[in-house]
């Protein structure tokens, strides 16, 4: 990446900084463009350059976060635990832990209610791209296992990875509408459902 290259994405994380930081304190619908790009000490101009709508700029926001679990999420892939229900839950602890790192969970209820009254829109459909992105990860977390043989082969994992990541994924937008719930308690309850998927998944059940 060259000179010029570097200082346009440095000006993009800001902008994208400055507005999870507005967001969080003031609300999305309070918070205007201008703000965020004085904020992040451009001009508005400068901000509509790379963001057309506010929409425009939480998806960013939403992209980062998800480009970095999944970033993380492949060192569990690559060397996953040899427990089951242990690599499941490295891997989607990795999903929940990073959750509010950019985002509170107002902001996600609000990305989440743009996808789904409005499923048409290039919001919505790179929106469903990533939440795709994270259920492969998850199959191709099966995928590694199986080649352990500690997942059954009979099994697609592609199919199973999409199964579970709905699974965690409703739990996740369980947990932005309870403001009262805390990670730990999501973490708790993911860990039933790993427990209970790790039997099911293991080839000592095809045998028995």
């Amino acid at each position: 990446m060259g000179l010029r290259e570097r200082h346009k994405e440095d000006r993009r994380l800001r902008i994208l900084q400055a507005a999870s930081a507005l967001f969080r304190a003031q609300g999305y619908d309070a918070v205007r463009i201008e703000d965020i790009a004085a904020q992040a000490d451009v001009s508005a101009g400068t901000c509509y350059n790379y963001f057309t709508t506010k929409g425009d700029i939480l998806l960013s926001i939403v992209t980062l976060e998800v480009e970095e679990v999944i970033d993380a999420g492949r060192a569990v892939v690559a060397r996953p635990p040899e427990d089951v229900a242990s690599a499941l839950d490295g891997l989607i602890h990795i999903y929940y832990d990073h959750s509010l790192m950019y985002l509170s969970k107002a902001m996600w209820r609000i990305a989440i209610s743009l996808t789904i009254s409005a499923p048409e829109t290039p919001f919505s459909q790179r929106y469903s791209g990533l939440d795709a992105k994270l259920a492969a990860q998850v199959g191709d977390l099966l995928v590694a296992l199986q080649h352990r043989g500690r997942v059954r082969a009979d099994f697609d994992p592609g199919l199973i990875g999409r199964v579970i990541f709905n699974q965690l994924n409703q739990a996740f937008i369980d947990f932005c509408k309870d403001e009262a719930m805390s990670l730990e308690t999501l973490r708790a309850e993911s860990g039933q459902m790993t427990a209970q998927l790790a039997r099911l998944l293991s080839p000592r059940v095809a045998a028995e």
